[in-house]
């Protein structure tokens, strides 16, 4: 028998067409298949961001090194507490480190501390941009804080605390902490602010006409030949005024950097304005203490932030 190969050329044409028409329809199937996974595990994964906004009150949290500027000190670390509201307060830490050095770690013992002691707070410790030969440490640092606190107050929904805050800032830190509590809180969301062993007045005699080369390379950061009308600028006891938050201060008799006079000063004129205030002055301590005065300080610092934050 004769097989027409017309016949058998139009089964093969028909076969193959079929066989096309099947895998292009497990073609569209698996895309179809998978465009529909994905879509599901796109619903149920979330970003990082997605993520801090459905952060749960009720549980401790804690974020290290958020950016807020481009800089790689442009970071700070975040501890909520649990079952906090909107009404949880701030703490803001601030490191010294003479205005050009000093990190945030510097300032773990006293943010363990808080979390121990005042487990209803909320903690910030922040790194800020360090001076340099390029780069003055006013207002860049001041600038800093600022972006810090506005940080805050867009997130506070986010992180669920409040506009309130108080600040504790060591040497450098302490400085800064001053400033910005007294001359940048154009909102009033400062409580307190405590300042251990901190530079407040650049126009003091003790400075102006000191002797020692250390303290003057220290004072350059400000400029080695500033006008007055600057150094009250950057001096916490020239911007202080009767609306300044309730202030605790910490000095040691013995301090080569920070004359005592830069405490007793600014003690006097918060007394002089009325400012609700604190002043301890260690006699035989330097720039820094340990333990009994160690311990009179946390006593102190934690009553106070009691009372006022």
């Amino acid at each position: 028998m004769r097989i027409n190969s017309a016949i058998i050329y139009s089964y093969i044409y028909k076969y193959k067409l079929t066989i096309i028409f099947l895998m292009k329809s497990l073609k569209y199937s698996l895309l179809t298949i998978l465009l529909f996974v994905n879509l599901c595990s796109c619903s149920n994964e979330k970003t990082d961001a997605e993520i801090i906004d459905t952060l749960d009150p009720s549980l401790y949290y804690e974020q290290l090194d958020i950016a807020y500027g481009q800089d790689p000190d442009q970071t700070f670390d975040l501890y909520l507490p649990a079952n906090r509201s909107q009404n949880t307060k701030i703490i803001v830490l601030v490191h010294g480190g003479g205005w050009s050095a000093g990190d945030k770690s510097e300032m773990n013992a006293i943010k363990d501390l808080l979390r121990l002691d005042l487990p209803n707070l909320a903690i910030v410790n922040i790194n800020y941009r360090l001076a340099d030969d390029d780069n003055a440490p006013y207002p860049m640092q001041i600038n800093d804080i600022t972006n810090i606190v506005e940080h805050l107050k867009i997130n506070k929904d986010k992180y669920t605390i409040s506009n309130k805050l108080g600040f504790i800032g060591i040497s450098a830190g302490a400085h800064l902490a001053l400033l910005w509590s007294y001359a940048f809180d154009t909102k009033k969301q400062v409580s307190m602010v405590c300042s251990i062993v901190g530079p407040t007045n650049f126009t003091d005699p003790a400075y102006l006409n000191n002797t020692n080369p250390n303290l003057q390379e220290l004072l350059d950061s400000y400029g080695s030949d500033a006008p007055i009308t600057y150094l009250e600028e950057v001096s916490p006891y020239h911007q202080a005024t009767n609306t300044a938050p309730p202030t605790i201060l910490f000095y040691g008799g013995q301090d080569p950097l920070i004359p005592t006079t830069q405490g007793t000063a600014l003690r006097d004129k918060l007394q002089s304005l009325g400012v609700a205030h604190g002043f301890t002055l260690y006699p035989e301590a330097g720039h820094g203490w340990t333990g009994l005065e160690l311990l009179d300080t946390w006593t102190k610092l934690k009553a106070f932030i009691n009372t006022y934050i």
